[in-house]
């Protein structure tokens, strides 16, 4: 038993290094091969590379004969072909199939529009609107955020604008040329011009009396916003304090930082001063009351406030009756609104 033991053995080994041999001539002749080609230098072919990856696989002392290349290099190119052969494999099996083009749109939508939802929270409004979907899903679809989120600027503006109240002055001339300050005040949250006064003489004590009377008690602004004329001075920005309201300067020349007062003196003068001449100041003030108070707070509507006026209008549809129209400031401007 022992001897034939020991044929055994004996027989793996010339075996075996017979099968050495053998692989060594193989590996020798194939660079041999690889030098005769006609090159400036040496060529390497994906067969070559091939060969070299088999026989790193089935001959343990396959480094032993290499020369063309370091054996590091071998077990790159192994690597590199393992690569292209799982990327062909996932190319027959496709993985999950896809949602509905409608659901990867909504998630989209919730995630652009409320930046500062995470994964979790988008997931669980969906499952209250009927879809069952993993977080998972929602993470590949939804709208990458910087971190942190914020929220946009319009909507920073938006929660402030109900505080924000901005005023300004601008001069009308009379047929006689008499100079007259008219002084409006608007509310940023709906556009509305909460007041408006006349005046030849705009001094600091008329001015923080017209923002008395235009905020009762408990109803005044956080914030002011005016420009840098004499009437604003630190004595009147200490009386707006006595108030609890805040004073807002813009920079000097800088009319663009009050936009919404500055484009309401351009549309006093477009849509009514410019058509009229003025004869007095009881005609300016009646002729200011007629176009703020009946057109241009309760009529006139505003594309930022929903194409609505600051006073909002109903929708007057027509079954409500007949169209007719109501003339404003002599037929400078029409009401339209539908009677039974």
């Amino acid at each position: 038993m022992r001897f034939t033991k020991l044929i055994i053995i004996a027989f793996f080994k010339i075996f075996s290094c017979k099968a050495d041999l053998i692989a060594e001539n193989i590996s020798l002749r194939q660079q041999l091969a690889i030098y005769k080609r006609k090159h400036k230098r040496i060529q390497i072919k994906n067969s070559d590379r091939l060969f070299w990856i088999l026989m790193s696989k089935i001959w343990a002392k396959w480094k032993s004969a290499l020369i063309i290349v370091k054996p590091e290099t071998v077990v790159r190119w192994h690597k590199n072909l393992f690569k292209i052969f799982w990327r062909l494999k996932s190319r027959k099996k496709p993985g999950r199939p896809k949602i509905d083009a409608e659901l990867r749109q909504l998630i989209r939508k919730m995630s652009q529009e409320n930046p500062t939802w995470g994964v979790p929270h988008i997931k669980s409004e969906l499952t209250l609107l009927g879809y069952n979907i993993a977080e998972s899903t929602v993470a590949k679809y939804m709208v990458k955020h910087p971190k942190p989120p914020s929220q946009t600027w319009r909507t920073f503006l938006k929660n402030h604008a109900a505080d924000i109240v901005a005023c300004d002055f601008f001069t009308i001339y009379t047929v006689t040329f008499r100079v007259y300050y008219v002084f409006i005040m608007l509310r940023h949250s709906d556009r509305m011009i909460v007041h408006f006064n006349i005046t030849q003489n705009p001094t600091l004590e008329w001015t923080f009396q017209q923002i008395r009377e235009a905020f009762p008690f408990g109803t005044t602004p956080r914030y002011l916003f005016h420009d840098n004329g004499s009437v604003f001075s630190s004595r009147f920005r200490n009386k707006l304090k006595s108030l609890g309201i805040e004073s807002v300067k813009t920079a000097y020349r800088s009319p663009w930082q009050s936009p919404y007062v500055e484009r309401v003196n351009g549309t006093l003068r477009r849509e009514c001063l410019d058509h009229i001449i003025i004869l007095n100041e009881q005609h300016l003030r009646r002729i200011l009351e007629e176009f703020i108070e009946t057109y241009y707070n309760q009529v006139r509507p505003h594309l930022s406030i929903n194409r609505n006026a600051p006073i909002p209008r109903e929708i007057d549809p027509p079954s409500n009756g007949k169209l007719v129209s109501i003339p404003i400031l002599g037929g400078l401007h029409n009401r339209y609104r539908r009677v039974a």
